[in-house]
């Protein structure tokens, strides 16, 4: 009777002290405690290097345990001051949405970046940006920069190729034929204008002594 007293007790404690490590077993535990990660804060849209023109839906998650208030700015990426100029202030937390509107057609075309700063009850902040964003409203947006071809592997290296250069053929001056001047007198015409012209004198000449020849007559004629 006294062994199996015995037992019973033995049995009882054995019962009292599991029953605590299957509750603690079926506990739930926390998503911390599981290995979860709360969500992070970021800026989802625009993208780093992103062009940008006209009013910007800037999304992003500001949804974080502790969250207080949030705050989105923007500045010129090459600002060596650190001047942060801001977009909005948000009281409430925003869950991968819209955390404001920004038109770009305010400011000057350029590159800029964008800050989300979360502020906590704890009095800490997390901060989240996007860099190289390029704001184009009034001047062309950049093509992209095409990928370099692959480096060819050493022993395959092709042979550079000679790209004929044009020859240049020079065209010699064509001499223009000059018309004659009919200005210009030969010499052969010289002589018979002059042998013309003494002839011309020696007629003349001829005809007035013949002249004075009658005349003469026609006087000694009109005395006999």
């Amino acid at each position: 009777m006294q062994l199996r007293m015995t037992f019973f007790s033995i049995l009882a404690i054995l019962l009292i002290q599991a029953i605590p490590v299957r509750a603690q077993a079926l506990t739930p535990t926390s998503p911390a405690q599981a290995g979860t990660q709360p969500p992070a804060v970021g800026i989802s849209n625009p993208g780093s290097g992103q062009a940008l023109q006209g009013v910007v839906a800037v999304t992003g998650n500001s949804a974080i345990p502790g969250f207080s208030s949030s705050e989105l700015s923007f500045a010129y990426s090459s600002d060596p001051t650190g001047t942060w100029f801001l977009i909005a202030e948000n009281q409430a937390a925003v869950k991968n949405g819209i955390l404001a509107q920004w038109d770009t057609t305010t400011i000057t075309d350029g590159d800029y970046q964008l800050r989300l700063v979360i502020h906590l009850v704890s009095g800490q902040q997390q901060i989240a940006s996007a860099t190289g964003l390029r704001v184009r409203n009034y001047t062309a947006v950049e093509t992209e920069t095409p990928t370099p071809p692959p480096t060819p592997r050493p022993g395959n290296t092709p042979e550079p190729t000679s790209t004929p250069t044009p020859t240049l053929t020079p065209i010699p001056p064509t001499a223009t034929a000059v018309p004659p001047n009919p200005a210009v007198i030969e010499p052969q015409d010289l002589y018979e204008n002059l042998g013309r012209g003494a002839l011309g004198v020696i007629g003349i000449f001829s005809l007035i002594g013949i002249y004075r020849s009658l005349q003469g007559f026609r006087k000694k004629r009109s005395r006999n």
